[in-house]
């Protein structure tokens, strides 16, 4: 969500509900968390130097900006503009990016001019370098600054906690639409499989790709 209120630029994690009495449930999803920034330019021409996608930068006529921007894969999006916030630039701090394997992100990251650090994990509470020799859910980390120093931290994530998950919802924004998505890829896949001349026994693992690719904005495979 972008616009002319001050507020909040999300990470989207995991869309909270809560059921109404007699009604369907309300669900919640957190979606936008706002940096303070001292050059729009500057941050915008660095977070799209990561390949994060650049959704909206809205000009109006009193002069002010305000721009979003969402990591690739995520449900959450990062805004940042003129009098978005009266935070001091640069304050915002442990914005946490999860990823599935974090010496490939951290290399993706510092391929595109990033400064990230080297990646560590933590041990009965102390920091050592280098990921977690296991590689176990939330204990390889790996930190990095915007032009302002907003920082972020990179956090691997191999396996959630028992109930820990990210609703559908999240990408597609309610039942109806994930519905439509749904019916897009049972198309695509049909015309898949006329390519190639034979049922697909791993259907399931080609619609998962397609949703996937469609809810990042990717050129899905049709």
């Amino acid at each position: 969500m972008i616009g002319r209120c001050p507020g909040v630029l999300a990470l989207a994690v995991t869309g909270g509900h809560h059921r109404r009495q007699g009604g369907k449930d309300v669900h919640y999803r957190f979606e936008v968390v706002t940096v303070p920034v001292s050059d729009v330019d500057r941050a915008k021409d660095f977070y799209q130097r990561l390949g994060w996608r650049l959704d909206a930068d809205l000009r109006f006529e009193d002069g002010g900006r305000e721009v979003q921007v969402t990591p690739p894969g995520s449900a959450c999006s990062v805004h940042f503009g003129t009098g978005s916030t009266s935070a001091t630039p640069g304050s915002a701090q442990g914005l946490e990016l999860v990823v599935d394997d974090i010496d490939a992100a951290r290399d993706e990251l510092a391929g595109h001019g990033a400064e990230v650090s080297e990646v560590f994990h933590t041990d009965d509470g102390k920091s050592v370098p280098g990921p977690d020799p296991e590689h176990r859910s939330y204990l390889s980390l790996a930190s990095f600054k915007d032009p302002d120093g907003n920082g972020w931290l990179l956090q691997e994530v191999t396996s959630r906690l028992p109930g820990r998950v990210t609703s559908p919802l999240a990408a597609y924004g309610s039942v109806s639409a994930l519905a439509d998505a749904m019916r897009r890829a049972a198309e695509a896949h049909s015309r898949h499989e006329k390519e190639i001349g034979r049922s697909d026994p791993d259907w399931p693992d080609w619609y998962a790709q397609y949703m996937a690719d469609e809810a990042a904005r990717k050129d899905v495979r049709a």
